[in-house]
């Protein structure tokens, strides 16, 4: 790990957005998976949920390119289950999904703690989703399709959501906190020392201010590195 490499890593780390989110319902499609989370990264989100009955969502973000290191998934079995969850905790819920009623995406206060939902490629949501959301948007066309790709669709309307936070500064300081923070800073630079902490239910090691490990517990317990900053 290079100062310059962790310097990088915190950076993109202090920049996470904890209160903007995405609940893919039942989206299949490789590609499209991959494509939503690295948008998902691009804009600075930081965990993401998908309902995925049968764990396929699973297999494909292993497959997502690096995204897959930089952006939590939580799998969720229903979108019963799902968006009770989210209720629960306080989100406000944005559903994509072209019908007559639906808002201008872009008439969306998207600085709040809002979550949006994007449905699956062929049928997109079901009527006791939308039923449950707070706001249901939609993108304009002008053709004769009704409704775009969902990953572009998603790219839209995050980077929509993007401007929105950029001018009121969400993106000027941190807005995890500390401990998740130092946790997923830890992750992200060494993400197999750390996946063997927790499998051995042990604390991370400390880091120097440059980002070198102080110690390494599966090695020795002799110090890695000297020069400290």
């Amino acid at each position: 790990m290079t100062p310059e490499r962790f310097l990088k890593i915190k950076t993109v780390l202090g920049r996470r957005q904890p209160d903007l989110t995405v609940l893919t319902d039942s989206v299949h499609k490789s590609h499209n998976i991959s494509a939503i989370l690295r948008t998902c990264d691009a804009v600075g989100i930081h965990r993401v949920h998908a309902v995925s009955s049968g764990g396929d969502l699973r297999r494909h973000h292993m497959i997502s390119g690096g995204s897959q290191r930089w952006v939590d998934v939580v799998v969720h079995t229903s979108s019963e289950e799902a968006t009770s969850i989210l209720k629960s905790q306080g989100w406000r819920l944005v559903a994509a999904h072209p019908e007559d009623s639906a808002k201008d995406y872009r008439d969306i206060d998207y600085t709040q703690k809002v979550a949006i939902i994007f449905g699956s490629e062929l049928e997109g949501l079901t009527p006791n989703i939308t039923k449950k959301v707070d706001d249901v948007i939609a993108i304009p066309t002008n053709g004769f399709v009704a409704s775009l790709n969902v990953s572009v669709a998603a790219a839209l309307i995050l980077f929509e959501a993007r401007h929105q936070r950029e001018t009121q500064g969400l993106y000027d300081q941190s807005r995890l906190s500390c401990e998740e923070f130092n946790n997923t800073l830890f992750e992200w630079a060494y993400p197999q020392i750390a996946e063997r902490c927790r499998m051995r239910d042990q604390p991370y090691p400390a880091l120097t201010q440059d980002g070198a490990l102080r110690t390494n517990p599966f090695v020795s317990s002799k110090k890695v590195i000297k020069n400290n900053h």
